[in-house]
């Protein structure tokens, strides 16, 4: 019971400083309504400038982050470094999918959506065990002509360097 209460009051805070903001708020812009054509200009401008400003400092350092991240994890994987239970990922993802839809349309994923899904999967599978045995046929074939598996040249360093110089121009703007 007492945790309840905390929570209580934790929810009861939350809105004083809801109000709180919404009273600062309407002390420093009144209600813009009444004012005139060129004050509601001007604020909506600065407003606006300021919120786009702010989301392109923001929002690129967050996208480029939560990107780079993503690919990270996915290169460790294609090299082995770690494992990833994509079956136990897609059922937890499949769940919250479904819960999503539950909530925005209110009716429950059909078993055709379900079955969708299932197939979409089990295609993505094939595909990836067919991908790995093209892979080894290459080895193969790599082996049987006596050559190396991967030659670094010229071209790959610009790549690779081109790759980084975009991110770091993206990352720097």
């Amino acid at each position: 019971m007492a945790a309840a209460d905390k929570a209580n009051k934790e929810i009861i805070n939350l809105n004083e400083v809801k109000n709180d903001a919404k009273s600062y708020i309407e002390k420093i812009l009144g209600d813009i309504s009444k004012t005139s054509a060129s004050k509601q200009m001007i604020l909506g401008v600065s407003s606006g400038w300021l919120t786009g400003f702010m989301a392109m400092r923001v929002g690129k350092p967050t996208a480029l982050a939560l990107g780079g991240g993503i690919i990270l994890l996915q290169i460790a994987n294609e090299k082995g470094l770690i494992k990833i239970n994509w079956d136990k990922v897609n059922k937890n993802i499949d769940k919250v999918a479904d819960k999503v839809e539950e909530a925005v349309t209110g009716h429950p994923p059909t078993a055709l959506d379900k079955a969708e899904r299932f197939v979409d999967r089990q295609v993505t599978k094939t595909e990836e065990a067919l991908k790995n045995k093209g892979k080894k046929a290459k080895r193969w074939y790599s082996k049987v002509l006596g050559e190396k598996e991967m030659q670094l040249k010229e071209v790959h360093i610009f790549i690779v360097s081109f790759v980084a110089g975009v991110a770091i121009g993206v990352g720097s703007s």
